[in-house]
Parts: structure tokens; C-alpha cells; sequence
């Protein structure tokens, strides 16, 4: 899965000194009361607190109190991200990649992707992972792609738990293990990846790494199919034609448990 999101959320990191703007900003925000957040962010940003500077960053490239400017965004992160703003580091590097008020540039996202990563973003981590994987400002290296998205699958982020999966399926950067595909799958299915989910399917009705199972393999499938994976529909049909009905009923029996769980009575 290659989905390279921006890192939009409004932070407040307290310099005692610039306290009163940036509480003062955060809590305008949180009433949308965006003229008010913009001055008191421009107040500290001027003061060159990076965390203002950040936010500011963040207005202009979701266009709130002001006009939509990717140009102004990237500014006000250059000078978030050189004093280690972390999430500027990030959305710098998206902004590289995107081509969005810059020139794109892949070696300079994968630059300022290492910055945060090395913060511990795990979204950094990620999107470093899929550079790797596809070769993009760097040599195409999937071990290196593996060890990105294991940093970041650690700390949970589902699209890398995802992508390990994917790795261990198919033996890019890895030894091919169907069981250790399956267990990423799992991690990245129970926090609601669709995708995840029709691999599961998949491997169940094929038995890869475990036994051949068509209930949980039309679970999953259906799980994935309400999730928005369209593929998943007819996966969940081919299960079927080997089902007998009794089978069916408790297929989608177990697919409404795990669902209105949130995913956590899925076995």
C-alpha cells in the first residue's frame, strides 16, 4: 500500500516564554476561530518558536483563516523542520514528494523523511519503507524497505504492518514465511485495513501458512468487502461456492462479531 499522508494535526509543545500565544492559538483553533489562531501562532512564529512555526505551516496547507498556499506552507516548515520540528521534517518531505509548493524531489523527501524518522515518526518510517521498495531518490533496496516498515509496524501504523505482510508473502527483502505474512496481516487487519483483511481471506482459502479454511477465508473477505475492498467481494463469492449453507450462516455470524467488536473477537 503506498498512501503518503500529511502529518495535519495542530501540536502545542509549551516554551514557557511563548506559552500564552501558543495556548492562546491552540484553543482558538479548537473553536475555529482561525483569524485569532493565525495571529497568535504569527506572534511566536516571529519569536522563532519552531512549534508556531509548525502550525502555521499546517494553515497554509489546509487553507484555514487564510488562502490555500503550499509555497507558504513549505516556508514556515523549512523553518520548523531545521530547528528538529519533527512533523515539519515529515510534511517537508511530503511536499517534496507531492511536488506540492516545490519542484519534486525524491532524494530531497527522502532527506527530510530521515530527519523524522530518526525522531521515531513511524509515518517517516513508512513512507521511507515504500521509497526504498519502489527506488525512489534512493537504489531500489527491499531489505532496506523491510527494515523501515518493521520500525514503523512496531509502533503500530497499519499501512507498514501491512507492507511487512506483503513482504513476507511474496519474499522481497525476507525469506518467504506465509505464517509470518499471516501475522502482520492479523496486526494490520484488527486495526481495520481492508487490505490486510483480503489477504487474510486469501490465505485461508488457499491454506498458505495454515490450514485451508473457507469460514474464516469468507469472514475476512466479507469483512474487507464492507471495508471498501471491491476485490473482496468475489473472494468472498469463490468461498462461498465450496460452502454449504450451514457454513455461510456462521461465517457471517462471526463476520458481525468481529465487526461490532472492533475487530478484537475475530478468531
Amino acid at each position: 500500500m503506498v498512501r503518503f499522508v500529511i502529518a495535519a494535526l495542530f501540536t502545542l509543545i509549551v516554551n514557557a516564554a511563548l506559552a500564552g500565544d501558543l495556548e492562546e492559538g491552540m484553543a482558538a483553533i479548537e473553536r475555529k476561530d482561525y483569524a485569532t489562531a493565525l495571529a497568535k501562532w504569527q506572534t511566536a512564529a516571529q519569536k522563532g518558536e519552531a512549534q508556531a512555526q509548525y502550525n502555521l505551516g499546517v494553515m497554509y496547507e489546509k487553507g484555514q483563516g487564510v488562502a490555500q498556499d503550499y509555497k507558504e506552507a513549505v516556508r514556515w516548515w523549512q523553518l520548523a523542520a531545521l530547528k528538529g520540528n519533527a512533523n515539519a521534517q515529515y510534511n517537508l518531505g511530503l511536499m517534496y514528494y507531492r511536488a506540492q509548493g516545490v519542484a519534486q524531489d525524491y532524494k530531497e523527501a527522502v532527506r527530510w523523511f530521515l530527519l523524522a524518522a530518526a525522531q521515531g515518526l513511524a509515518l517517516a518510517q513508512y513512507n521511507l519503507g515504500v521509497m526504498y521498495g519502489k527506488g525512489q531518490g534512493v537504489a531500489q533496496d527491499y531489505k532496506e524497505a523491510v527494515r523501515w516498515y518493521q520500525m514503523a509496524a512496531q509502533q503500530g501504523y497499519a499501512d507498514a504492518q501491512y507492507n511487512l505482510g506483503v513482504m513476507y508473502d511474496q519474499g522481497q527483502g525476507v525469506a518467504q514465511d506465509y505464517k509470518e505474512a499471516m501475522r502482520w496481516y492479523q496486526m494490520a487487519a484488527r486495526k481495520g485495513n481492508a487490505q490486510a483483511q483480503h489477504n487474510l481471506g486469501f490465505i485461508y482459502l488457499l491454506g498458505q501458512g495454515v490450514l485451508q479454511d473457507h469460514i474464516r477465508s469468507h469472514m475476512w473477505f466479507h469483512i474487507a468487502a464492507v471495508g471498501g475492498e471491491k476485490k473482496s467481494v468475489k473472494g468472498r463469492d469463490i468461498a462461498a461456492s465450496v460452502m454449504t449453507a450451514q457454513q455461510i450462516e456462521q461465517a457471517q455470524r462471526m463476520s458481525r462479531e468481529c465487526m461490532s467488536s472492533k475487530f478484537t473477537k475475530c478468531d
